[in-house]
């Protein structure tokens, strides 16, 4: 006998799965963090294993050849911004006394305009600076980049188990099921394969076509670190909403730090503003498309969400799991309200026009038409 739970009890026990699903990714987030990742690769890698497979190579020599290519490339661009912060730590005694000359400039600035003395001024800074707070802080960040370097030595070894034993997993995913969910699970296993790659493969080449926009408008208005600033931003670009902002501010600043000139700076906020111009209108649009179909609220909260619970590995991989998600709920009848309110306003006028209108929800006759 099924029972139909209320309203109100279906939303507590929502809200509590809810509950339970993000304490244990909170709590779990050195191991998810590397799986999720490592997924994501495995997926992108699957059509230059397949390549590699028609060519008669052995499963594993094709795998591990993938897995060579993808790592030789991060190993180079790896290499390419090691270069670049190299040189600005040699140029960091001049960088030091034009922050200086700066502030030295804001202070008087500052005095003049609102009557607060560079005594007081700096009275104010030393009584907000504390040496054992900014040495925790430095112990703390030196203790997380160390455990993300451990954590990275565990992707390739997760990404080729994926690779290797991808038929098991698909085969165990469709067999949990009931059988007369079979094919439905499939086709559902299929999309979320096809939505991952297009989407991960999409967000690459349009990230490698914002750092080539950045990195040319930098260097044409003689933005120091251009090519560093440039890649830094196309990376961050890969948070959506958050992250343009934040390379936006974190140029600004190195920008005027460097030159000191205030019309350099602004140069740099244009060429960021353009470049999210097209980047939003032309590479978005054509590149990734409609592969990951949602709305700007569920992104921006996905977004903050992931990085409050896995920081910012948890925002890289909020979108394409929502995604996911959002592909799953679409092929369960009881979902499928979730996986509208996730969509955009095209998918979801789309799902009401497929929706079957039936003669209890059908909209009453007028009363004159009746009479008629």
């Amino acid at each position: 006998m099924n029972m139909k739970l209320p309203f109100y009890a279906h939303l507590a026990l929502v809200l509590i799965i809810l509950w339970f699903l993000f304490y244990g990714i909170y709590i779990g987030q050195e191991i998810l963090l590397p799986l999720g990742f490592s997924f994501l690769i495995a997926v992108l890698l699957h059509p230059m294993e397949k390549l590699f497979e028609r060519i008669k190579l052995p499963r594993v020599i094709a795998i591990l050849l993938s897995l060579a290519i993808a790592v030789a490339v991060l190993f180079g661009l790896f290499t390419l911004l090691t270069h670049e912060i190299g040189l600005f730590m040699n140029d960091l005694p001049a960088i030091e006394k034009n922050i200086s000359s700066f502030l030295n400039n804001a202070q008087q600035w500052i005095s003049d305009t609102f009557h607060f003395s560079k005594q007081q001024q700096q009275q104010a800074i030393q009584n907000a600076q504390n040496m054992d707070n900014v040495k925790a802080v430095a112990g703390t960040t030196l203790g997380a980049l160390t455990g993300s370097l451990a954590t990275l030595t565990l992707i390739p070894i997760y990404t080729f188990l994926f690779m290797y034993y991808r038929q098991h997993l698909i085969m165990f995913t469709i067999k949990v099921f009931d059988k007369k969910h079979s094919e439905t699970v499939a086709r559902v296993v299929s999309r979320i394969r096809a939505v991952v790659q297009s989407y991960v493969s999409g967000l690459l080449i349009e990230t490698a076509c914002v750092a080539v926009l950045n990195c040319v408008g930098l260097l044409l208005i003689g933005v120091p670190y251009a090519i560093l600033l440039g890649i830094i931003g196309a990376v961050l670009n890969l948070i959506p909403y958050i992250g343009g902002l934040i390379a936006i501010i974190l140029t600004a600043i190195v920008t005027i730090s460097n030159t000191g000139d205030i019309y350099i700076t602004l140069g740099s906020l244009v060429v960021y503003l353009v470049v999210q111009f097209i980047d939003n209108n032309l590479l978005v649009p054509r590149i990734i498309g409609s592969s990951v179909q949602l709305n700007a609220l569920v992104s921006i909260l996905a977004v903050l969400i992931g990085g409050s619970l896995c920081g910012v590995g948890g925002m890289f991989l909020s979108l394409p799991f929502v995604a996911i998600c959002k592909v799953v709920f679409d092929h369960v009848e009881e979902l499928k309200p979730w996986g509208s309110m996730l969509g955009d306003e095209e998918s979801a006028r789309w799902n009401m026009m497929k929706m079957p209108v039936s003669k209890k929800t059908a909209a009453p006759k007028p009363a004159a038409a009746e009479k008629k």
